[in-house]
């Protein structure tokens, strides 16, 4: 399924979506507990601005509203092994491609049909370079429970320390196969998710095994030359259904992450309908697209010059989200992974 946002066709620079990011601001660590994380609350269509905690979300949010899930769950994508030579090579698997074989990230310089040690018995062998130059189709010989067991968790480069994999899973992941954690969702606990519910808030989860697409970094100065790598997403017959009759009854759809906006946008039609589907994504999201089926959005702070970035610009417009920006570098906020957040509404 290919989706490009129908943004206006006028050039978007890559430089609009730079900001500057002191350093120390940039989460190390999970914050604990999850639900202690700051929440910059912002009306995307006023810019005004409340600073919040997520623990106060039962508050903050409406009986009736529609929190939506991504409820993938992170592998232990990073693997690390030894070439016939001796050389270190290091194997970032992105998606499964059938019969033993990944997409794979390869940190190293290998050659085709070269094998490469990960473990007594278990090699990876690389099969053939992919189209884009950056990617290999890796063959293993072993099952993905095996491998995973020797993987680390696949924290971004930004976070210097190693994570355990339990830090970087939210709560209610559910279906093996992201190599990068649902970042909003890291913030909710059981006890939150109760008290949503108890407060009247409705709960539903989709599916979108977070790849390249969500992190690949954009190349192109104009950003509407960019082409989103696609990623696997599904909803089913019965939570369509419940999504659909909320939205005809007026309650606000919030995405949660930017992942599970994609699910919605992707799968929502014309007249923002949604049925059961899954397939491949590669929705592109930038200033000057409509929403379909998305009201609201929590979301973290995301890298500049990211996707990420430009999604929630369309959201909430750009200069809403550089003053919001702003305010939250000047109050210290915390940014990326293990960051804080903000609620878009």
């Amino acid at each position: 399924m290919s989706n490009i946002s129908k943004g206006k066709k006028k050039k978007l620079s890559l430089s609009d979506f730079d900001y500057v990011l002191p350093s120390e601001l940039i989460a190390q660590e999970p914050i604990k507990p999850r639900d202690a994380a700051r929440l910059l609350v912002l009306d995307k269509k006023s810019g005004k601005m409340m600073h919040q905690h997520f623990f106060d979300l039962p508050e903050i949010l409406r009986p009736g509203d529609v929190l939506v899930f991504n409820n993938s769950k992170v592998i232990p994508a990073r693997l690390y092994g030894t070439k016939p030579t001796g050389g270190k090579v290091e194997i970032f698997l992105l998606q499964p491609a059938g019969r033993g074989m990944w997409q794979c990230l390869v940190k190293g310089k290998v050659k085709t049909g070269e094998k490469i040690t990960l473990a007594p018995k278990v090699i990876a062998e690389s099969v053939k370079q992919l189209e884009d130059g950056r990617e290999w189709l890796i063959k293993f010989n072993v099952n993905n429970k095996k491998l995973f067991s020797l993987g680390e968790t696949p924290t971004p480069p930004y976070i210097k320390k190693k994570a355990d994999l339990k830090d970087y899973q939210t709560v209610f992941a559910k279906t093996e196969g992201s190599v990068a954690a649902s970042t909003a969702g890291l913030h909710f606990t059981k006890k939150l998710l109760h008290q949503l519910k108890q407060r009247g808030i409705k709960v539903e989860f989709v599916t979108l095994h977070v790849g390249l697409g969500t992190f690949a970094s954009v190349e192109t100065e104009n950003i509407l030359e960019h082409k989103m790598h696609s990623e696997w997403a599904s909803i089913d017959a019965a939570t369509a259904k419940r999504l659909v009759q909320a939205k005809s009854q007026g309650k606000r759809i919030i995405a949660v992450g930017t992942t599970a906006s994609r699910v919605l946008e992707s799968f929502a039609d014309r007249s923002g309908a949604i049925k059961e589907q899954n397939g491949w994504t590669d929705i592109f999201i930038y200033p000057g697209y409509k929403f379909k089926f998305v009201d609201a959005l929590i979301t973290n702070f995301h890298l500049p010059k990211s996707t990420l970035l430009m999604l929630v610009s369309a959201l909430a417009s750009k200069k809403n989200i550089d003053q919001a920006y702003r305010e939250a570098v000047r109050l210290k906020y915390k940014f990326f992974s293990f960051g804080d957040g903000m609620l878009i509404k």
